[in-house]
């Protein structure tokens, strides 16, 4: 009997690390610009390669300053650029089939947030997801305060090997001091294609009712 529970619980994890295996994730660009003056600041990262890709920009933390323009600070306008790769690991052969994208940050008085991403499959430049969205305050029409949007994405086509590209524009009114937009993090949760949970709900199904069989 302990040899057989042992043996289902060996072929369960077999079938759960096919299932949802790893990914191989590059990041390429993970940095901004304030401006003026024009300084250059670097966005620290956060990654997750199993079961699915997780990629989290710390906008935050960056150095030497935040993602931040306006009242406090002396920039009136700044830029965050994000890209990154996404290929399986080797026997992985599962497919994504998009992420929930998650953006939270603040915005005040006359500023707004800009954001643009696209996602391009490797092996032959389609573009499978384009999209933009803004976030402004009450001087461009919009709501002061916080906010974390979580934007759920879908691909055009499932892919797993893909670049994503992801741009910011923050910008206040000079003429509004006390106006601010800060970017506090960016982060992109992947999706798995369906098949693959479904063949692995099957696959645990199959080792509970063989199981019973034998007993």
């Amino acid at each position: 009997m302990v040899k057989r529970a042992v043996l289902t619980t060996v072929i369960a994890t077999a079938l759960v690390a096919n299932a949802l295996a790893a990914w191989n994730v590059n990041i390429i660009t993970s940095s901004g610009v304030l401006n003026p003056p024009s300084v250059v600041v670097s966005v620290p990262t956060s990654v997750m390669t199993s079961p699915l890709p997780q990629v989290t920009f710390l906008t935050s933390a960056a150095v030497p300053n935040p993602i931040l323009v306006g009242d406090g600070t002396s920039f009136t306008n700044g830029t965050f650029s994000g890209v990154y790769s996404i290929s399986p690991m080797p026997g992985n052969t599962n497919l994504l089939t998009g992420f929930n994208f998650v953006i939270a940050g603040y915005v005040d008085g006359a500023a707004m947030i800009v954001w643009q991403k696209k996602v391009v499959r490797n092996s032959d430049n389609a573009l499978l997801y384009n999209g933009a969205g803004m976030f402004a305050g009450s001087g461009f029409g919009g709501v002061n305060g916080a906010f974390s949007a979580v934007i759920p994405v879908t691909l055009s086509q499932p892919a797993n090997d893909v670049t994503v590209y992801e741009n910011f524009l923050l910008y206040v009114l000079p003429s509004s001091p006390v106006s601010t937009a800060g970017l506090l993090l960016v982060q992109q949760d992947w999706v798995p294609e369906p098949a693959s949970l479904l063949a692995l709900g099957s696959g645990l199904v199959s080792l509970v009712a063989l199981r019973r069989r034998k007993r």
